[in-house]
């Protein structure tokens, strides 16, 4: 019983959205990938579509050279070309390096790189509050 456990093939899953398989879903254009999204990012996409192509069009150029992929552009919807790729978003601070999976289609690159960060307080600082250390009038 033990050797047969150890003959079955582990099977990898195959990532589908909305029906779709992600290499069918790869394969389409930016305009027909929209067809499956919800009806926000469809919208989203429609409009800006030469956006995304002209970003999608960058990203293999850059990953083709082995080059970072650093980018401004929060609002740009998240398309399945993208889907495997390492993309530095911009945070108003620094460029967080986000990697694109399949659970990401349809969100925007902004919601994973957040803007704001917990802030630790340190200690009060000498005379800051009214201790032994403070001078009394």
């Amino acid at each position: 019983m033990a050797d047969e456990k150890q003959n079955v093939e582990v099977k990898s899953k195959e990532y589908i959205y909305r029906g779709k398989p992600l290499d069918y879903l790869k394969g389409l254009d930016v305009r027909e990938s929209a067809k499956f999204m919800p009806s926000r990012s469809r919208r989203s996409i429609n409009r800006n579509f030469d956006v995304i192509e002209k970003f999608v069009k960058l990203c293999e150029s850059q990953a083709s050279k082995s080059r970072k992929i650093r980018t401004h552009l929060r609002d740009l919807v998240i398309v399945p070309k993208l889907v495997g790729l390492t993309i530095g978003i911009y945070n108003g601070k620094m460029f967080q390096d986000i990697t694109i999976t399949h659970e990401m289609i349809g969100h925007r690159l902004g919601e994973f790189a957040m803007t704001r960060s917990k802030v630790n307080h340190g200690s009060a600082g000498i005379g800051a509050t009214k201790g032994s250390k403070a001078q009394k009038k």
